[in-house]
């Protein structure tokens, strides 16, 4: 099938990509013409595992080009897939100017059928909104060419983006009931997705939408409420972990995200759940729940430097720590709203100096960090902690999973870890003569 893919970001780049993976001759189109040539030439400007081989390999079939041309992109797909970032305002709100344009686009463009689909993540109404923009666009143009827009949320999660649209657990399709056509073209380009069982939910476009951000809330939600637990099991002396096996084992409850840590960030969870919250008040309504949830992960993002100054105080001037993981999680290279960021800002102002190692988000935090002259970074994780302080742990790595806690103590100027992950069991480091800080842990 021939599909277009507006916009080139990690959604774009993903989509288009598996889309093309499975034998559909995809287009996608960006503005940004330096993006375009690099993608042209196999260079990926995201770190995803398994993303730069499957567009190298595609490149190569043909069956995946780019294009700047917005002409072209139009008359190229039947189905028009959206997939431009939609950022938070400062209000909290999804800002829809980039979706609001790739909608006027379709519009200006199509001179046959189109399905119009909405894999950004946005604001329960959105789908009217494209559809009015088509609508004025043909309207301007004296012409009638018919369309559907189509709710298509996009589930995928960073370092594991590949797999999950590969092998989703769900395809969620919001259309209207008379849109048959496009739920059967949705229906076709899914088809290679789930040969083993069904897996797509058909629902009107506002449930669709809303489904996406209920769906991330309900994660931080999870996250939140296990680092409120964490910081109880602190004060009373249990263990956070023995919790989560107890609590997990129950299968209304389950083991995912009831891990206890720094805090969730990223491009999703913080935007999302501010985003619901904005909708919420914008219909009258207020959402107690993810208030608490925002307010719970904004506090965890400071726990790790108070256990920091609890040990060494206030002033920290004299002092140079080490800090292993700088992106929001393991696998990318993303520190958008990354507890990293809170945790270095403060360490700094205090007048800490850190030496920091990440597997892949370093080019970021030097670019986020440019010109702080007492951050510096290291090539491996042990060069980092070469007469530090201490160690703060901040993305749990597998690379930092089975570490020589002997050398460790030889290389720490104070042999002490501040473990924002929970990544060990206590007695390790603690046989090994370091002083262990976990969250949540006695």
């Amino acid at each position: 099938m021939k599909t277009t893919v507006i916009g080139t970001g990690y959604v774009g780049l993903v989509t288009g990509a598996c889309l093309a993976e499975v034998g559909n001759d995809v287009l996608c189109l960006d503005v940004d013409a330096g993006k375009i040539v690099q993608l042209e030439r196999g260079r990926v400007p995201i770190h995803e595992p398994g993303l730069r081989e499957l567009i190298a390999r595609n490149l190569s079939a043909r069956r995946l080009s780019f294009t700047t041309d917005t002409e072209r992109a139009v008359d190229h797909g039947t189905v028009q897939l959206i997939a431009v970032g939609t950022p938070p305002e400062e209000d909290g709100s999804a800002d829809l100017r980039h979706v609001v344009a790739a909608a006027r686009a379709v519009g200006r463009h199509m001179t046959d059928y189109k399905v119009v689909v909405d894999k950004s993540t946005v604001p329960v109404g959105t789908a009217s909104t494209v559809r009015a923009m088509i609508a004025t666009e043909l309207s301007a143009r004296g012409v009638e060419v018919p369309y559907a827009v189509v709710s298509n949320p996009e589930f995928l999660k960073e370092g594991a983006a590949v797999e999950d649209f590969m092998r989703p657990d769900r395809i969620i399709i919001g259309a209207e009931p008379q849109d048959e056509q496009a739920i059967h073209l949705m229906r076709a380009l899914y088809a290679p997705f789930q040969r083993n069982h069904e897996r797509l939910l058909v629902m009107d476009t506002r449930s669709a939408e809303l489904t996406k951000y209920a769906a991330n809330a309900m994660l931080a939600t999870r996250i939140s409420f296990m680092n409120e637990l964490a910081l109880l099991a602190d004060r009373v002396g249990a263990d956070i972990e023995l919790v989560r096996q107890g609590m997990g084992s129950d299968p209304r409850i389950g083991y995912q995200f009831l891990y206890a840590g720094a805090g969730y960030g990223g491009s999703c969870f913080p935007k999302d759940v501010r985003a619901l919250i904005r909708c919420a008040a914008e219909s009258g309504h207020r959402l107690q729940v993810l208030h608490a949830v925002q307010a719970a992960n904004e506090a965890q993002k400071h726990v790790l430097v108070d256990k920091v100054v609890a040990r060494f105080g206030e002033r920290l001037s004299d002092r140079h720590f080490a800090m292993w993981g700088l992106a929001f999680k393991p696998d990318t290279d993303d520190m958008r709203e990354a507890p990293s960021r809170v945790i270095l800002a403060e360490l700094l102002a205090r007048g800490a100096s850190v030496c920091a190692y990440d597997p892949a988000a370093m080019a970021a935090a030097r670019t986020l960090f440019t010109g702080e002259p007492r951050l510096s970074f290291a090539d491996a994780p042990m060069l980092a902690i070469d007469g530090a302080d201490a160690l703060l742990i901040v993305t749990e790595w597998r690379a930092f999973r089975s570490p020589d806690f002997d050398a460790m103590r030889r290389s720490l100027r104070t042999p002490v870890i501040f473990d924002g992950r929970n990544m060990y069991p206590p007695s390790l480091p603690r046989a090994a003569g370091i002083e262990y800080h976990p969250i949540g842990r006695p």
